[in-house]
């Protein structure tokens, strides 16, 4: 499932349109590929602040358009500058709910010129879904999306 997503990512990546257009293509993309991928989006650094802003995302609308740099996972990491794999988000004590659905996280950092600018963050209703195959393609999203940042 993942490698044919791979080439259907580069391909949106290259197709006509702006930054935000081509990131909510493929938020959507991933929405619709992965069943376990409930809420896709992406977070980027806001400006000089330790924050991050909400860009474009797929799935239920959230209040959490701004995220101060080490609250919730998505704030964690901004600092850690890892991947963070929450299996349950329920066992977690920094944790932003955004849904009383979504059973587990992950946040993948994306990094332009050794600097990490923002994260893909995805929410799932599935408790624990998320294996290194995941890690991996999402690691390989972030390095494609940072060449048209």
């Amino acid at each position: 499932m993942f490698e044919k997503l791979q080439k259907e990512v580069v391909t949106l990546l290259k197709s006509e349109g702006g930054k935000d257009s081509k990131l909510l293509a493929i938020c959507k993309l991933l929405k619709s590929s992965v069943p376990y991928y409930d809420w896709v989006g992406f977070y980027f650094k806001n400006g000089d602040k330790r924050e991050l802003k909400l860009g474009p995302y797929a799935g239920a609308p959230t209040d959490h358009t701004i995220i101060p740099f080490g609250k919730g996972i998505c704030g964690q990491v901004a600092e850690s500058n890892e991947n963070f794999v929450v299996p349950d988000v329920q066992a977690q004590d920094n944790y932003i709910a955004c849904s009383i659905t979504v059973k587990s996280e992950i946040v993948v950092p994306l990094f332009k010129d050794g600097e990490n600018i923002g994260q893909i963050d995805i929410d799932s209703n599935t408790p624990d879904p998320f294996t290194s195959e995941d890690e991996r393609f999402l690691e390989f999203v972030n390095r494609e999306v940072a060449k048209i940042l």
